[in-house]
């Protein structure tokens, strides 16, 4: 036997007839780093001419015997593993490393490999460089001798990182009892047909159940095939329902257990070296159910004869720095995270319970380590000076806004009797005075009632509620508001690197389209430069009309969505020239930066922001302006799919609703007893053809010139309600309104739509 070193310096044999033994062509292809394929066997075992022919037989052969498989252009080990895959990040082992599954595989292989991802200088160090579960990658994967400690047999190091599906596929799967496999009707109300799944691919899926699931592989004539990845039980429990918005927007719910042992280690503070807040009176004002509370207030005349009418307020942050370092595995799950994100039958934390519920909440009597800052203002509500201090506090009462209002009110509880003199009436005093200067700031004032879903004792809805806004929320607001502001102030003071809360003002178009429609109404911007002020007197004027809510919402749509930010462009909605998230660190990862940022701009102590970091703010506030738009978009998703179960049983019955959105295919309207809102196609509004007059946002009847308008008050029948969508589908029953739209010449020649009867959201 002769011995040849190919040209990728691995050393091969050559059998005497200048064949390799099957053994030794598995060797090489598990041992390639690289694609391989006839040709780099041939070319790695010097086979050349006739002896090509053998080749392709011992290659036929090892895939019939299930050795190998793919004899076109690629060649593998069955079982195994390209050398480069595209993998999709599923999961943390017990020591919080991430792993991976390759995202095609043939289920006649066996089981789906798992792959271990080690660290990388691009990737891993740095925090995991953002990578998380449900990303997918392009990773170079190499097959071990024997499988580890904990069962993997492949290693995977990320090469790139891939663009992240929006959205994970959710569906309902409908069994095939006869063949096997079957049909999944995606829940999303966008996609129109089923997915085919073959016998096999349905997992552990139950007919009806709702499946995650992804659609890897497309077969002949073009028709992509779904697989299931994950099955999430019955899909019209809607104490489930807020579980399809988590695995939709792939938001983690479960804390590996390598963060859970890092709790373990966790130790409160010493006092010494902090300043001793616990003789000052805080006391955290919150909603009745809160379950955790990470700011406190305080507030007292101040007694410098310089600054009559003045008052001192502290606002005292849970000090969540302390226990959440830089590096640490905890950390860089609450990075991932970004924020909390809040359903009506649960939270997904961005913090394990530990830490939220225990060491971090400011506990009525109970000492706890924080960050404070110490604000003076004067008569007028204008801050003078402020500092920030690392301390120890005691809360001394727990406040819901309920009860701290009827003590502003005169009303107070027997607890709250006992704080009047020496805490809330200073409070209040003290709120008065900074909302004097904020009537003078005019922040964007919108008037926008939320929705609250109240659920009985076993998750079902019980009714719908718009909570009443009290003095006391804005108090607490306020307070909050100015603590952000000076931290904000610090560290640009401090030429510290932080992470802004910012807010751009609206885009020419919106505004142009804004003032086209405030026009129909005789509601006037000004021409030029806008700002907070000119909404809040076009606001005012509205509070007159009839549709005042839906002129809200429409202003509303005109701004800008705040973001995160390390360029300050200010705060237009609170007319702030600069302005930082630094009051709730428990639910937010933003505040948590700035507040390691003061640590380290004011010599707190060693756990402040590094050097590392400061490097990746830019970074780490896109990832964290992403996961909130993503908390929002499925916290929205699931009241509309709570509503929807609610009123499924309802179908048939007839609603007071108001015109919410008009568009060619249709009305969007908005319940007034519950604020659902749905659609009414135009396919249904029968006996005309209607026309889209945009800039007055109204279809209008062609032949009857009936219109119907943005902010009509209108009757509507429910025809069909999807929970698993969050849809509903109405049918019109009140008539359009003639001369209701100013009709410019010759607009019957623009597109209509003949409205007919036909079903189908």
């Amino acid at each position: 036997m002769a011995r040849k070193r190919t040209a990728k310096g691995e050393v091969k044999t050559k059998t005497a007839g200048g064949l390799p033994t099957k053994g030794e062509i598995l060797d090489f292809i598990k041992g390639a780093q690289e694609k391989v394929g006839k040709r780099e066997i041939a070319r790695a075992f010097g086979i050349k001419g006739s002896a090509r022919i053998e080749l392709k037989r011992l290659l036929a052969e090892l895939s019939r015997e299930g050795a190998i498989t793919g004899l076109r252009k690629e060649v593998r080990a069955r079982g195994a593993l390209p050398p480069v895959s595209v993998l999709e990040i599923v999961g943390r082992d017990e020591d919080g490393d991430l792993f991976a599954e390759p995202v095609v595989w043939d289920r006649t292989e066996g089981v789906r490999p798992k792959v271990l991802l080690i660290k990388s200088r691009r990737f891993l160090d740095a925090g995991e460089g953002g990578l998380g579960i449900g990303d997918r990658i392009l990773a170079r994967v190499r097959q071990l001798e024997g499988a580890d400690i904990e069962g993997f047999r492949f290693e995977g190091e990320p090469i790139k990182k891939l663009p992240r599906e929006k959205r994970r596929l959710l569906g309902v799967y409908r069994a095939n009892k006869k063949d096997g496999g079957g049909l999944i009707a995606p829940i999303d109300r966008k996609q129109l047909k089923d997915w085919l799944v073959q016998p096999g691919d349905e997992g552990e899926a139950k007919d009806g159940d709702l499946v995650r699931f992804d659609l890897p592989r497309v077969f002949r004539y073009g028709i992509p095939q779904a697989r299931v990845l994950e099955s999430l039980g019955n899909p019209q429990d809607q104490r489930q329902i807020s579980l399809i918005a988590v695995h939709a927007h792939g938001i983690p719910d479960d804390f590996p257990e390598g963060v859970l042992a890092e709790l373990n280690r966790l130790e409160p503070p010493r006092a010494d070296g902090r300043v001793d807040l616990r003789a000052v009176p805080l006391v955290t004002i919150d909603p009745k159910d809160a379950r955790d509370h990470d700011d406190a207030v305080h507030a007292e005349p101040d007694p410098d004869p310089k600054n009559r009418g003045g008052f001192i307020v502290t606002v005292a942050i849970a000090d969540v720095a302390h226990y959440v370092r830089p590096g640490t595995r905890l950390d860089r799950e609450a990075q991932i995270r970004g924020n909390s994100v809040y359903f009506p039958d649960r939270v997904v934390p961005m913090l394990p319970e530990r830490i939220s519920n225990d060491l971090c909440s400011l506990r009525e009597h109970e000492e706890r380590p924080c960050l404070a800052v110490r604000m003076v203002f004067d008569s007028r509500g204008e801050k003078r000076r402020h500092t920030f201090v690392r301390g120890i506090m005691r809360s001394a009462a727990k406040l819901s806004y309920e009860e701290a209002q009827a003590a502003f009110d005169g009303k107070p509880s027997r607890k709250c009797a006992a704080l009047m003199g020496t805490v809330l009436e200073p409070l209040w005093a003290a709120y008065q005075v900074l909302a004097a200067a904020r009537a003078r700031r005019e922040p964007l004032d919108l008037d926008l009632p939320e929705r609250k879903i109240v659920l009985d004792a076993e998750g079902r809805v019980e009714r719908v509620v718009i909570p009443e806004r009290l003095e006391a929320h804005r108090l607490i607001e306020e307070f909050m508001i100015q603590a952000n502001v000076a931290a904000a102030e610090t560290l640009e003071q401090k030429r510290t690197a932080l992470i802004y809360r910012i807010h751009a003002p609206p885009s020419k178009e919106k505004v142009t389209a804004l003032r086209t429609f405030l026009d129909t109404l005789q509601l006037r911007l000004p021409p030029g430069e806008l700002k907070p002020a000119h909404f809040n007197r076009v606001l005012a004027q509205a509070k007159a009309l009839p549709t005042a809510d839906l002129i809200n919402e429409v202003v509303l749509r005109a701004q800008s969505q705040a973001e995160y930010s390390i360029d300050n462009i200010g705060h237009f909605g609170l007319n702030l020239r600069r302005y930082a998230h630094f009051t709730s660190p428990i639910r937010r990862y933003a505040d948590l930066v700035v507040h390691r940022a003061l640590v380290r701009a004011l010599h707190f102590g060693p756990d402040g922001l590094t050097d590392e970091e400061a490097e990746r703010l830019a970074e780490v506030a896109q990832s964290i302006s992403e996961a909130e738009r993503r908390a929002m978009a499925a916290e929205r998703e699931t009241i509309d799919r709570l509503i929807a179960a609610h009123l499924a049983d309802r179908v048939g019955a007839e609603f007071e609703a108001r015109i919410s959105g008009v568009t060619r295919s249709g009305l969007f309207v908005r319940l007034k007893d519950t604020g659902a809102d749905g659609f009414v196609p135009v396919s249904s509004m029968i006996g005309d053809f209607y026309h889209l007059v945009e800039e007055q946002h109204a279809l209008v009847g062609s032949r009857s010139q009936e219109a119907y308008r943005l902010g009509d008050e209108v009757r509507v029948r429910l025809v069909e309600a999807i929970p698993t969508a969050g849809a509903l589908r109405f049918e019109m029953l009140s008539k359009g309104k003639r001369g209701h739209v100013l009709l410019t010449k010759g607009w019957r020649g623009a597109r209509t739509i003949r409205g007919r009867r036909r079903a189908a959201l």
